[in-house]
């Protein structure tokens, strides 16, 4: 027994050592060190890309970076929504070390004008490039926090956190920002502020009768003051959605608003400008250039050379116009003379956007064979991502490469060919990719992953090497609705907690180098190593959670609540408008 213990003493250790963080092992970076161009999608289905099995969408520049580059097959988001999967991209760590996360069903930062964010003890990529020599950009969509106690402190701006530029939206694309039937917030606040004025309306109409019928002995002034409140909430409920298109659309170039509210369908040149123009001025490298697409998140801005021009309708449109600026940007990278000495990565921030659909049609991703999608923390489909690296005369073209990898890697990978050094006063859960997409390394540093919904851990995979299986356990799975469907429908994503989420004790077990679709759970009947490989996981579990230490969760209600004096504003708020890109300069 005490041989035993000893045993088990030395595994927990050595899955400790696994979990924990790593130096890379690929020796001194390449001479000269390449200029890196990350392009992210937001909410895209890896099942909406050609080179991904996608035969009816056309996207021929993406796959013209897989043709001459390495194409990633299990490639990972850390989390199934866009915050926390951002600042997990960004630093190379799960989110919730970050705390980039919520206890409490906020899935993302909520408002432009809230505390929480990305902290500033965070070290992201961008900060050790800059260090390194880098000129460094970030053009497109951040999502991870804005201000903390005024409205120009920019403690959680891209400029705090190693980028020399900024240009896009601080905050997110959303079907707000247009009006749309679907509504992430407006048809809430629209709706609550109508109830509340109509109990406040009652209020006043009681107490009038009450004071008429000499019912109530009171004076005039609660009749006066719940008429005026109620004459407030029902005003507020008209013009609510005008006030979010102000309060959370618009467009910053580093610390300055250059559009309020924005026009976005003179965004897409607009941004695709600012690459190039980046592009050219830091020719001369080596730069580090974050193109974070609006594209593919609903309402689907596209300009009119690409509507109707897929069969998929308005999302079809907009991932084949997200293509066509790939395109482009690449194109910048030829006509400069840069694209042997660029590193190009493509990827998605985490999987399409199954609830996404009006009537009979669909607004949102597909995630191909993988069930569930944005939101699902455990399922394939949720976090389940394209990912594209392309660097001519250093990585091989046309390489395919099945083992994990998570978004969390290009951390430490861009580190390493940067000439950084990974910090080592924290844990970094990324690994560097470098040797496995050369093909020096046959397998990926991950043996364990742990898949997030906010707080909450939903799954956890096993890769064991030995045996070329790739196991998956659910301790939690959202309960999807109706009976049958691979979605949350008539939500706008499914629950990570609460009841709408299934405990599994013990855990679901599939094997997803057999089943990569998840349509089959195993068994003790149906699988031999059942009851070893669900032990081995919850140790690597257990030693994963020892890695943990407490962090104030920014989503939280205290840190994601709109604060007036944290609005940005062009002028004085609700009165916010300026369009400085059309002043002669």
């Amino acid at each position: 027994m005490l041989h035993l213990e000893h045993s088990w003493s030395w595994l927990a250790l050595a899955v400790a050592a696994l979990l924990g963080p790593k130096p890379s092992a690929c020796g001194p970076p390449p001479d000269p060190r390449p200029n890196i161009l990350l392009l992210m999608a937001d909410d895209l289905g890896i099942g909406d890309v050609g080179c991904y099995g996608n035969t009816t969408i056309r996207t021929p520049n993406i796959d013209r970076l897989a043709a001459d580059g390495v194409r990633l097959t299990q490639h990972l988001a850390a989390a199934p929504v866009c915050t926390p999967s951002r600042a997990a991209f960004l630093t190379g760590r799960y989110p919730l070390r970050s705390g980039m996360v919520s206890s409490q069903g906020h899935r993302v930062l909520r408002w432009t004008a809230v505390s929480g964010g990305i902290p500033p003890s965070e070290i992201s990529f961008a900060k050790i490039l800059k260090d390194r020599g880098y000129t460094t950009g970030l053009i497109g969509k951040w999502h991870l926090g804005l201000n903390c106690a005024s409205a120009n402190d920019h403690c959680h701006h891209p400029l705090n956190h190693g980028f020399d530029y900024f240009y896009g939206m601080p905050f997110s694309m959303m079907a707000d920002c247009e009006r749309w039937g679907l509504s992430e917030k407006r048809a809430v606040l629209e709706r609550r502020l109508g109830v509340c004025s109509q109990l406040v309306a009652l209020a006043a109409l009681t107490l009038t009768i009450g004071k008429l019928t000499h019912l109530i002995p009171a004076s005039w002034t609660p009749v006066i003051w719940s008429t005026v409140v109620c004459l407030l909430l029902f005003t507020t409920s008209c013009v609510v959605g005008a006030l979010i298109v102000h309060a959370d659309c618009f467009l910053m170039r580093n610390h300055s608003i250059t559009e309020q509210p924005m026009r976005s369908q003179r965004t897409t040149p607009l941004m695709l400008q600012e690459v190039s123009s980046f592009v050219k001025r830091n020719k001369q490298g080596p730069f580090l250039l974050f193109v974070s697409f609006l594209h593919v998140h609903t309402p689907l801005v596209t300009t009119e050379n690409f509507r109707g021009r897929s069969p998929h309708g308005l999302y079809g449109d907009n991932t084949e116009e997200m293509d066509w600026m790939v395109g482009q940007i690449l194109d910048t990278l030829d006509t400069e003379g840069l694209t042997n000495s660029t590193l190009v990565y493509f990827t998605s921030d985490h999987g399409g956007s199954l609830e996404a659909q009006s009537g009979n049609n669909q607004y949102g991703g597909w995630n191909g064979i993988y069930k569930g999608g944005k939101g699902t923390g455990g399922w394939e489909g949720g976090i389940r991502v394209p990912g594209i690296f392309r660097w001519p005369g250093v990585l091989p073209a046309g390489r395919v490469v099945h083992e994990p990898t998570s978004l969390m890697d290009v951390f430490p990978t861009v580190v390493h060919l940067a000439g950084g050094q990974v910090p080592q006063d924290r844990v970094v859960d990324g690994r560097d990719l470098l040797a496995l997409l050369q093909g020096t390394a046959q397998h990926s540093e991950h043996e364990f992953l742990m898949h997030y919904c906010e707080s909450f851990l939903h799954a956890a995979r096993w890769h064991q090497r030995d045996r070329g299986a790739v196991w998956k356990v659910h301790f939690a799975t959202p309960v999807f609705q109706p009976d049958g469907a691979r979605a949350c429908y008539g939500q706008v994503v499914c629950p990570c907690s609460g009841d709408g989420v299934t405990q599994h004790a013990p855990p679901l077990l599939f094997d997803l180098s057999r089943d990569p679709s998840e349509a089959h759970a195993l068994t003790p009947d149906t699988e031999p190593s059942f009851h070893r490989v669900v032990e081995t996981v919850a140790r690597a579990v257990a030693a994963h959670r020892r890695t943990l230490s407490p962090a104030p969760l920014q989503l939280d209600a205290a840190d994601n609540t709109w604060k007036p004096w944290l609005q940005p504003c062009c002028g004085r708020f609700p009165f916010c408008w300026c369009d400085r890109d059309a002043d002669p300069r």
